[in-house]
């Protein structure tokens, strides 16, 4: 990003920008980092907040699986939200787990890879902040549950929202985050049809 020609007497402590010397103390790495085109700091902000799904997906369903028996549950809302340990063996909300066991390993195995490659396709040709963190959320998401599915042959569930005898399925915190991206996706998508062409 800096380009630049060695003074003599260049100590390793220093940088050199715009023909001055600057310490290279804290202050101006983060300087360094607010002035870094957007375009390389975006993957680092799509990171953060995948790091941050991820942490918080694993830390919960570790939680669940080791203080809580397979079926257990307790309300934490009554007539309205549970918590219920369950071990999902199909897809997102229980997608395809009545399908044979081959059909489920091959579908949640490769497909995730291919939307993982899919979200860096897209994360490449933004420069939207929000759009990012969407993409961000999303693959924290795909992530956690991924690592469920290698490590357990199974994915954690835990949260049941219901009313009355209608229940919606049991779900994660990866579940959630991926549905919260693909909703800013989608919004970010028909805005920007809406928004017209800039004119020249």
């Amino acid at each position: 990003i800096f380009s630049y020609e060695e003074p003599e007497n260049f100590k390793p402590d220093q940088y050199r920008t715009g023909g001055i010397k600057v310490p290279l103390t804290d202050k101006t790495l983060c300087l360094m980092t607010r002035d870094m085109p957007y375009k390389y700091l975006k993957y680092l902000q799509a990171l953060c907040f995948s790091g941050f799904v991820l942490a918080l997906d694993q830390a919960t369903k570790l939680y669940i699986h080791t203080s809580m028996k397979v079926g257990e549950n307790f309300p934490v809302i009554p007539h309205f939200f549970d918590i219920q340990y369950v071990r999902n063996q199909g897809g997102a909300f229980g997608l395809f787990s009545d399908s044979h066991e081959y059909i489920r390993w091959v579908l949640f195995l490769v497909f995730p890879v291919f939307c993982m490659g899919l979200i860096f396709s897209i994360l490449r040709d933004t420069t939207n902040k929000l759009q990012v963190t969407a993409l961000g959320f999303i693959f924290g998401g795909a992530i956690g549950n991924y690592i469920d599915r290698v490590r357990l042959g199974y994915v954690i569930d835990f949260i049941d929202w219901y009313v009355k005898d209608f229940h919606w399925p049991i779900f994660n915190i990866a579940d959630s985050f991926i549905v919260v991206g693909v909703f800013i996706l989608i919004v970010f998508y028909f805005l920007e049809r809406k928004t017209p062409p800039a004119t020249k």
